[in-house]
């Protein structure tokens, strides 16, 4: 134990001993992250609906971001759908050209911290999806910062991660639109910088681009083997306790279970249930069970979803989560989304509510159980997304944090 703390010792006084500005320059890709910059209250109106839009709604909170993610080779991003024809989807004509686009045009528009003010305009960039690519023009801003408004449609701000396509673009990639939402990649398109460019120009740009990328190696090198050396160190000190115990027990009564999903899951009288204030850790691939569950007015004999005080359609991609999950675990996913991935698909969807793993057999909760731990209960919308089939009533998934 004293080598290990020797070690440790060590480790941390070379840590500090690099400065600053070569850790930065390091791990300069990593950084760069985008924060919400403020809030909109919502306010409805009349929103044009012929995509499905989310329409703002009065007195919701809605985040603005006046900053996007790093633009990279690969930049992850959501796809949405839009039309940029005059009269479609509520919108005016495109900001960088003021004129509007045919469905069968390849144009795009960027959420507002990648739009970096008109500076895209008239870009091709590289859009590529499930093995896909297809490149477009950007024609307009995906505003991130103003909205709920006739001038945006009465939408919410857009996300600081989308790329707002053309109904031609869609069909390029050869994806559905009726999906809405899409995870893709996409990046600038420099052919036309390079091509300018004379030999020696760009092998002087290729030798100072390696010499940079070797420079910037050796320091990730030293700066990840003392941190290795510091987390061992740590491991081996403590560890971590993450499982997660029951809290207590609830005893069943038996009443009128509303059974519309086909699952014979009512409280039995006498019959004891387990409650968890709990649910497992969070990671990037969190193991969980996915449920269905339908949120419309009077199905599955639920009232409105706690999150935002309304009921949902069924082709709406939203979802319950486990008490511990939702809030408990420190962190309120409240309107939040998370990826849910299954039989090599994902698929983007919203928390609106609670899968109480503490509270049950009552008739607030239809006199089911409480829930378990590890519980993603997901609209018929989110299983059709994957590709699911509803009957099959629970199935294995991960999720992560988006």
């Amino acid at each position: 134990m004293a080598t290990i703390r020797a070690l440790a010792t060590t480790a941390i006084i070379l840590l500090v001993a690099l400065s600053t500005s070569q850790i930065a320059f390091a791990l300069r890709p990593s950084l760069g992250v985008c924060r919400a910059s403020g809030y909109l209250p919502g306010k409805s109106g009349n929103c044009e609906k012929s995509n499905d839009p989310d329409c703002c709604e009065d007195g919701k909170q809605y985040p603005q971001y006046h900053c996007s993610p790093p633009v990279t080779a690969s930049t992850k991003a959501v796809l949405t759908l839009n039309s940029f024809e005059k009269g479609k989807d509520g919108g005016g004509p495109s900001e960088c050209d003021n004129a509007y686009h045919s469905d069968q045009e390849k144009v795009v528009a960027l959420s507002t911290g990648w739009f970096s003010n008109m500076a895209r305009c008239g870009h091709q960039i590289k859009i590529t999806a499930n093995g896909n690519s297809v490149y477009a023009k950007v024609v307009d801003e995906c505003d991130s910062v103003h909205g709920c408004d006739d001038e945006h449609n009465f939408e919410p701000p857009c996300d600081n991660n989308i790329v707002d396509a053309s109904p031609a673009v869609w069909d390029a990639l050869g994806l559905d639109q009726n999906i809405g939402m899409v995870d893709i990649t996409w990046s600038e398109d420099h052919t036309a910088v390079v091509s300018s460019l004379s030999g020696s120009q760009i092998k002087l740009r290729a030798d100072s681009r390696r010499r940079e990328r070797n420079m910037s190696d050796t320091r990730i090198l030293v700066v990840f083997a003392l941190l290795q050396v510091m987390c061992f160190t740590i491991r081996e000190v403590s560890a971590t306790n993450t499982t997660c115990h029951t809290s207590g027990f609830i005893h069943g009564k038996g009443r009128n279970c509303h059974k519309g999903n086909g699952l014979d899951n009512c409280c039995v009288a006498g019959k004891r249930y387990p409650q968890f204030k709990c649910s497992p850790p969070v990671s990037a691939k969190t193991p969980a069970i996915l449920a269905v569950n339908r949120f419309e007015n009077g199905a599955d004999g639920a009232g409105m979803t706690s999150c935002d005080m309304r009921f949902h359609r069924n082709k709406e991609l939203v979802v319950t989560l486990s008490s511990g999950w939702l809030r408990l675990d420190g962190t309120n996913r409240c309107n939040k989304k998370i990826r849910i991935s299954a039989n090599g698909r994902s698929v983007l969807a919203k928390v609106v509510d609670e899968c109480d793993s503490v509270n049950g057999c009552d008739d607030e909760h239809d006199f089911e159980p409480p829930c378990r731990n590890n519980v993603v209960n997901g609209s018929p919308g989110v299983w059709k997304a994957l590709r699911l089939n509803e009957s099959t009533g629970e199935l294995k998934v991960t999720w992560s944090d988006v």
